[in-house]
């Protein structure tokens, strides 16, 4: 009985470290890691490459990925810094998913950076003979594999390729990799806002965007999911108080039953 007390006490111990580490974490993130996760942008597929491997924290019961959530804030802040070496007219972005074309629209105009959407228009980037030629220096997309037209032109004229990259991507032809979902509108309008808004403060821009400007939705979003969350977490802690009172009235009668 006496090693059954030790262990939920130390049970209890190790739970509330858990959760000071939680919170001591978050602090140093560009936003909540429960934003993140109402935003859907550490959930990811029930395929897994191996490229990907390293960003997975863990699967959930249903078999889907979850991608670590401090990998993806990390890369998040690397591709704003790494993007901030170029004027924005020497940045592409592009997206053929239609979840990202609010989104890369948004973060086009409030960086100033050339951005495509829907097709990509083939040779603008590699036939100087065409009107809409230019040269970009750096090129940012949402998916390799079906933006993989875009990145194979940027790899002929050699210029440097960031991606989203969800856990069944393959990774191989990216110099920067984002880690995160990209199939949904609310993650990629997330990320890409974080993006815009890290460029912005490391050149020196002034930016008033807000996250809401990239999805409108993402508020109403947010607060669904964090009430969710506070439910189950109201429930686990009911759970606790009960087995907490439960340990305390073992203790009491083992006591008693040692006096007599």
């Amino acid at each position: 009985m006496e090693a059954t007390t030790e262990l939920a006490k130390e049970s209890r111990k190790e739970t509330a470290s858990a959760r000071t580490k939680e919170r001591t974490k978050e602090k140093k993130l560009l936003i909540s890691a429960e934003e993140y996760k109402a935003a859907s942008v550490i959930v990811g597929t029930k395929v897994i490459t191996g490229y990907m491997e390293q960003y997975v924290y863990k699967r959930r019961a249903d078999g889907l990925a979850i991608i670590d959530v401090e990998k993806t804030d990390h890369k998040i802040q690397a591709a704003a810094n790494f993007l901030a070496q170029f004027e924005p007219k020497d940045i592409l972005a592009f997206c053929k998913r239609e979840a990202g074309w609010k989104p890369l629209e948004k973060f086009g105009e409030v960086t100033g950076a050339r951005v495509f959407i829907r097709r990509y228009p083939a040779g603008t980037i590699t036939n100087p003979t065409l009107p809409t030629f230019f040269e970009p220096k750096v090129l940012i997309t949402v998916d390799p594999w079906i933006d993989k037209n875009a990145i194979f032109d940027a790899q002929r004229i050699g210029i440097p390729v960031l991606s989203i990259c969800d856990t069944n991507n393959v990774t191989n032809n990216l110099d920067l990799v984002i880690p995160a979902n990209n199939k949904t509108k609310s993650s990629i309008a997330i990320i890409f806002y974080l993006i815009a808004k890290g460029y912005a403060k490391a050149r020196g821009l002034p930016f008033k965007a807000k996250i809401t400007d990239f999805d409108p939705d993402f508020e109403s979003e947010i607060a669904a999911a964090i009430s969710a969350s506070a439910s189950v977490k109201a429930h686990i802690s009911t759970q606790s108080q009960e087995q907490e009172t439960s340990d305390s009235l073992e203790e009491k009668e083992e006591s008693t039953q040692k006096a007599e």
